[in-house]
C-alpha cells in the first residue's frame, strides 16, 4: 500500500468535506472558500493543517468531493470526469500535437488536435478553471498559515517545523499551478493569499514575463523549509527540494518564450542539483515507470498520486490507461492485460511518433500496439486509424492486476530524472552546460532504452537540439511535454514542421502563431474588466 500525505491525513478522493471550495467555471480567483468547520476548527492543530493540506494535494487528482460520479464536482459546466487536472493538461499538451490524436466527438475535444479551440470552448474554460481552482485551494491554505495565525493557534515545537514544511509544499504546488497558467495561457489573473478570497475586486492580469519572476522566487523562497530529497516511503508524493530545483530547471528551459530571455545556463545549474542529489537513480526497467507499483520506483520526482480505490475519477492514469485500449476485446486488445475490465476506445498516435523509432524491436521505449490498426489516420474518429503506445496500465511491474478493474492505480509522474537529464543536455548544446555531462547522461537514458546495448549509444557529433527534440519524443511520449517543446523549438505553428491532421487537414497544415497560446475563456473577460485577451483570438 503507497504511503502518500493524503492517504496519511484519510482524506482522500471522496472525503475531503473538511475543505470544499465553491466551484467556478467564471471569476475563477474570485470565490469564497466555505467550510463546512469554521476555519478555527479546520485549523485548530497540526493534523488540521495536514488534512487540508492533502485536500490541496489532491486537486491534482480527484475532480470532486463526493466521488467521480457525483452529479457535479469542483468545477461546473464540464463533465466531472473530464475535468481532472492531469487529464485536462495532458489533452492540451499532447493532443494538440504530433503524440495523439482522440475518437471521441465530445465539446471541443477534436478541437485539440485540429488546433481550431475558440475563447468559448468548454475545455479551453475547464481547463483554465481547474488550474485556477486549484490555485484558489493554495491561496486559503497560505492565508491561515502565516506566523502570526500559527502562533495565534499555539502550533509550536515539531508540529510548528512540520506545517512550515506543509506551507513551504503548498508554495510549490501553487507556483506548480501557476507554471502551467503561464505556459497555457501566458497572461493571467494573479493573487495570492494576500487577497481576499471572495472580494468585491476581481483580481489583476499579471504579465507572463512578471508571473515567471514571481514562480522564480517563490521556489526560491521555499527551498530552507522543503523536505530534502529522499525516496522514503512515509515522504510519497510531497514536494521536496528536488521538485522545486526541477520545476525551475523547466523554467529556465523554456525561459525565452516566457521572457524574451534565455536563461540555459540557470537550466543547466538546478538540473545538476537534481542530479548531484544523488537520490533519485533511472529505473532499470522503463515500462516499470507506468505501473502500478511505480510508487517504488527511484526515478520519479514528483508523482500525481493515484489509487484505485481512494483516489477515484476519471481522469489521470484512469483516463490514460483505458482511453488507449480498445472497446471491444479481440486478438489484438485484451483489457485485462491492462488490468482494466474494458478500454474507452479513444486515444492513438500519428505516424510522425512511431517513426521516431528507428528500430522498435530494440528500443524498450517503442512498444506499440499495431495489430489491427493502420500506421495512417484517415479519420480522427476511428479508433483503428492510428498506431496506440503501450504506455500506462494497472498492472504492477510483475504483471499483479491493479486493485480496482476500473480506477487505476498507477501514479502519474509530474517530474522524473530522465527528463531532468535531458533538460540538462539540451540546455548543455544550446550553451548552458558541459557538453560532456550532456552525452553521459543522454547515453545513461539511451543505454536503458536499448538495455545496454552499445547501438544504442550516440558520439558528441550527434549531440544536436535536432536529436535532442526527437530523444525528449522516444523518452517522455504522452507524459505531457510534448507542446511546450514544440513551442521552444518554433515547430508548434506555422508549416516548418507538419503532422497528419495539424490545423484540421488529413496532411497537416500550418496554423497562426497565436495558437501558441490559448485564449482566455469569454466566461472569465466577462466578468473581469482587468483581463485583456490573447491576441488573436
Amino acid at each position: 500500500m503507497k504511503s502518500t500525505i493524503i492517504r496519511s491525513a484519510t482524506i482522500l478522493g471522496v472525503a475531503s468535506s473538511m475543505l470544499i471550495v465553491a466551484p467556478s467555471c467564471t471569476k475563477d480567483l474570485d470565490r469564497t472558500s466555505t467550510y463546512d468547520l469554521d476555519t478555527n476548527a479546520a485549523y485548530k492543530d497540526a493534523a488540521g493543517y495536514l488534512s487540508v493540506a492533502a485536500k490541496v494535494y489532491s486537486g491534482f487528482a480527484v475532480t470532486g468531493p463526493n466521488g467521480p460520479d457525483a452529479p457535479s464536482g469542483d468545477v461546473i459546466g464540464i463533465d466531472q470526469g473530464t475535468s481532472d487536472y492531469v487529464r485536462q493538461l495532458w489533452s492540451a499538451q499532447e493532443l494538440t500535437t504530433d503524440e495523439a490524436v482522440i475518437q471521441w466527438g465530445d465539446p471541443g475535444v477534436q478541437d485539440w488536435h485540429n488546433m481550431n479551440w475558440t475563447s468559448s470552448g468548454v475545455l479551453i474554460r475547464g481547463l483554465y478553471s481547474r488550474i485556477f481552482y486549484e490555485i484558489t485551494l493554495c491561496n486559503g491554505f497560505l492565508a491561515e498559515a502565516t506566523d502570526a495565525k500559527l502562533s495565534a493557534r499555539g502550533i509550536s515545537g515539531a508540529d510548528l517545523a512540520n506545517v512550515k514544511a506543509l506551507r513551504a509544499e503548498v508554495r510549490f504546488l501553487r507556483a506548480l499551478a501557476y507554471y502551467h497558467g503561464m505556459d497555457l495561457y501566458g497572461n493571467v489573473p494573479f493573487a495570492t493569499e494576500a487577497d481576499v478570497i471572495g472580494g468585491t475586486t476581481p483580481p489583476k492580469q499579471i504579465q507572463r514575463a512578471d508571473l515567471f519572476k514571481f514562480i522564480e522566487s517563490e521556489l526560491k523562497a521555499i527551498d530552507a523549509d522543503l523536505l530534502a530529497p529522499s525516496l522514503a516511503s512515509n515522504q510519497y508524493a510531497r514536494a521536496s527540494k528536488a521538485a522545486a530545483w526541477t520545476l525551475l530547471a523547466k523554467m529556465y528551459l523554456n525561459a525565452e518564450v516566457y521572457t524574451g530571455t534565455a536563461r540555459y545556463a540557470d537550466c543547466a545549474t538546478y538540473a545538476q542539483k537534481v542530479i548531484d542529489a544523488k537520490v533519485y537513480s533511472l529505473a532499470p526497467k522503463y515500462a516499470s515507470l507506468f505501473r502500478t507499483d511505480n510508487n517504488t520506483s527511484p526515478e520519479i520526482i514528483f508523482p500525481v498520486a493515484f489509487d484505485g480505490k481512494r483516489t477515484q475519477s476519471y481522469g489521470g492514469t484512469t483516463f490514460l490507461t483505458h482511453a488507449a485500449v480498445a472497446g471491444t476485446s479481440d486478438k489484438y486488445w485484451n483489457p485485462a492485460a491492462y488490468g482494466i475490465g474494458g478500454g474507452w476506445g479513444g486515444i492513438r498516435t500519428t505516424a510522425k511518433l512511431y517513426e521516431q523509432f528507428s528500430d522498435t524491436a530494440a528500443d524498450a521505449r517503442g512498444r506499440f500496439v499495431t495489430g489491427g490498426q493502420t500506421l495512417g489516420i484517415a479519420s480522427q474518429t476511428v479508433f483503428s486509424n492510428g498506431y496506440v503506445p503501450i504506455k500506462f496500465k494497472n498492472v504492477s511491474s510483475t504483471g499483479a492486476p491493479g486493485s480496482d478493474p476500473t480506477f487505476v492505480d498507477t501514479d502519474y509522474p509530474m517530474f522524473r530524472l530522465a527528463d531532468v537529464y535531458l533538460m540538462y543536455a539540451e540546455a548543455a548544446v544550446r550553451g548552458g552546460g558541459d557538453l560532456g555531462k550532456a552525452l553521459e547522461y543522454v547515453n545513461l537514458v539511451r543505454a536503458r532504452a536499448f538495455n545496454s546495448a552499445p547501438a544504442g549509444l550516440i558520439a558528441a557529433a550527434a549531440l544536436t537540439p535536432d536529436f535532442l527534440l526527437k530523444e525528449r519524443g522516444r523518452e517522455l511520449y504522452w507524459e505531457g511535454t510534448r507542446r511546450t517543446d514544440l513551442i521552444r523549438y518554433k515547430l508548434f505553428t506555422g508549416s516548418a514542421y507538419l503532422w497528419p491532421w495539424k490545423g484540421g487537414v488529413a496532411a497537416g497544415t500550418g496554423v497562426p502563431e497565436y495558437r501558441n497560446l490559448f485564449p482566455l475563456p469569454t466566461a472569465d473577460l466577462g466578468v473581469n474588466p482587468n483581463l485583456a485577451q490573447n491576441p488573436g483570438y
